[in-house]
């Protein structure tokens, strides 16, 4: 069936469930057809979900590398080369 885009936004519901049901419904502005609704595709899983990012991550071998003092210059934070180091917390059991 074909539907104006005002007759979708009044009976839009209506227009799912033939959709569901497997009508092939079409949108129209004017004659011209612009949507088409048609059933969504099975459910997926959170798990499909997170599968289908993992082929995107990628990083080189030595992502994890510590960093070199070139390097963080590079970054912006040469400012950590010359600073103090936090010493070890004191014991005071020896007193």
């Amino acid at each position: 069936m074909s539907y104006t885009i005002h007759q979708a936004k009044t009976q839009f519901s209506r227009l799912i469930k033939e959709a569901e049901a497997g009508k092939e419904v079409i949108v129209t502005r004017g004659k011209k057809p612009v949507a088409k609704l048609v059933p969504a595709e099975s459910s997926f899983s959170r798990k499909d979900l997170a599968g289908s990012y993992a082929k995107d991550g990628h990083w080189d071998d030595d992502a994890f590398d510590p960093l070199t003092d070139e390097e963080f210059v590079q970054m912006g934070l040469g400012y950590l080369l010359d600073a103090p180091l936090v010493p070890p917390p004191q014991d005071d059991r020896s007193k």
